[in-house]
């Protein structure tokens, strides 16, 4: 070991296919099959049967990452964890003991907060100190007064540059790597995990920030600018590799490459530089505070980002927003929207929707029972039963109830929505439908809207492709032209131009074109 202020850095722990964390944004994830503790399957053994109903149990390890952060919520550099730990949660719906013989009807599914206290880690615990360090990730973000004008303010610490988000966002992820790799289920249960989505954007390849750092110096100093660079670099890189390459040029440098390049670009290349350069906890935000910013609200938006996260992105999401805006959340969307939309919204901005990839087939019915009694049988609609089932049920829960109430009907439920609802709360219902029946179609459909007509609606089309691109955007692709007939590139490249048109394009995938 290295002696302490000796400059020398811990070995970063190189990554293997094992320890690859889900992306930020990605949303909900189910849990990944683990070997059995009690019959220790090799890759070669059949899993039990998903016929068979005991109740999965959580094992997480209160232990430093691989990178030396503390799992999400052990306070770090943000002072506690997202929610408190609490009492035992119940679950959102009645469990039916007959077919659940070894849960009770009060027992709740593995939330992390009962992780939290198990371990002994409570609200304020204190920092806990880092033990490696990653270079991809640098130190612990330090606590930085809030001002007004913030915006995207690269912090300053002892260790060197670091986003203000990035530990935050790092803790995340890995939170959901234990999620993915570190469940012990019972002898009698076995959950298939859903196929991941493919990203159009890969982790380059040999990287190397300090020479990506000074191409980019390169590319903007001096009499004007190589675009081609800027895009080669910026749009071919993740996002944690971008933040690695901002450290390394204002280490390099003494500059802020953000303010860099919005000195040497302008229009909408230098909005899509911006948003890839900044953590995406940070951009989320931005996007959040722009579409209530001012007069009106960008209900869509809204719409978008908190119809598709997962409890913990949108806790992540919430205490950075506090931190860059010094408001809450909740209360912000509490004062820009109204009625049953604000409730919709204030619903999934608790983010208590039930994870735990538990489904309950007698349950299913019931609750399709309860929807169709709430809406299409009765004169009006009881907008509570709505928001409560499908702000509360996780998503394989939901799959059930909508397979339900389309056996019962004859028709979907997005069908019934849009009869039931119209306006904001039509539209944000519809949104957690798709989520949950095809979410590379339903951002297909935002990427569409958000170029069809007459002008192009660039914030919308950014913001998507940004959020995508690490994620899924090559299943949206797939989808965009099952839909619509004609491939995104094409629509691309019919509403855009220039260096932003080929931005696009390295961000889908796709190959540069006149």
């Amino acid at each position: 070991m290295y002696p302490y202020s000796s400059g020398m850095p811990y070995p970063p722990q190189p990554p293997t296919n094992e320890q690859q964390s889900v992306p930020f944004g990605a949303g909900w994830v189910a849990p990944m099959q683990q070997n059995v503790p009690q019959h220790h399957y090799n890759h070669h053994s059949q899993p039990p049967s998903l016929s068979s109903q005991s109740t999965p149990t959580m094992n997480y390890q209160q232990l430093p990452n691989q990178h030396g952060a503390m799992p999400f919520g052990s306070s770090g550099s943000y002072g506690g964890p997202p929610y408190p730990a609490s009492q035992s949660i119940s679950p959102p719906y009645p469990t039916n003991a007959s077919h659940h013989p070894h849960m009770g009807p009060s027992a709740g599914p593995p939330y992390p907060a009962q992780h939290h206290q198990q371990q002994g880690v409570g609200f304020n615990a204190g920092h806990a100190a880092p033990q490696y360090h990653n270079p991809h990730y640098g130190h612990p973000a330090s606590h930085a007064p809030y001002s007004a004008n913030h915006g995207y303010t690269p912090v300053m610490t002892s260790g060197g540059y670091e986003s203000p988000a990035g530990n935050m966002a790092h803790c995340f992820e890995e939170l959901s790597h234990r999620q993915g790799h570190d469940v012990h289920r019972s002898s009698n249960q076995y959950l298939q995990a859903p196929k991941e989505g493919t990203p159009t954007v890969f982790p380059a390849q040999g990287f190397d920030p300090v020479k990506d750092a000074h191409d980019l110096r390169k590319a903007m100093k001096g009499f004007g600018t190589d675009e081609n660079a800027l895009i080669n670099i910026i749009c071919r890189r993740t996002n944690s590799q971008r933040q690695e390459i901002q450290r390394q040029y204002k280490t390099h440098f003494g500059k802020d490459l953000i303010e860099d390049i919005k000195s040497e670009t302008s229009g909408n290349f230098e909005k899509l530089l911006v948003g890839l350069l900044r953590p995406i906890v940070d951009f989320y935000c931005a996007e959040l505070n722009d579409a209530m910013a001012g007069l009106g609200t960008k209900e869509e938006v809204l719409i978008e980002i908190l119809c598709t996260l997962s409890n913990q992105e949108i806790h992540t999401i919430k205490h950075q927003y506090l931190r860059l805006y010094g408001a809450h959340l909740e209360s912000e969307l509490k004062s820009e929207t109204s009625g049953n939309f604000k409730r919709l919204l204030v619903s999934l901005c608790t983010a208590a929707r039930d994870e735990s990839g538990q489904i309950d087939p007698n349950q299913a019915q019931i609750d399709a029972r309860e929807l169709l009694k709430a809406g299409e049988l009765r004169v009006g609609t009881d907008e509570s039963m709505f928001n409560m089932i499908l702000c509360q049920r996780n998503y394989q829960q939901l799959k059930l109830i909508f397979q339900e109430y389309e056996r019962m009907t004859e028709h979907s439920l997005e069908k019934a929505i849009k009869k039931e609802f119209s306006g904001d709360i039509m539209e944000g219902l519809i949104a957690i439908y798709k989520c949950v029946t095809n979410k590379a179609e339903y951002f297909a459909s935002r990427l569409h809207k958000s170029m069809a007509g007459i002008g192009t609606n660039d914030g919308q089309l950014i913001r998507v492709i940004v959020t995508r691109c690490e994620i899924d955007m090559a299943d949206i692709k797939v989808a965009f032209e099952r839909l619509y007939g004609k491939s995104l590139k094409s629509w691309i490249k019919g509403d855009t131009s220039g260096h932003y048109k080929h931005a696009l394009y390295a961000l889908v995938g796709e190959e540069r074109s006149s």
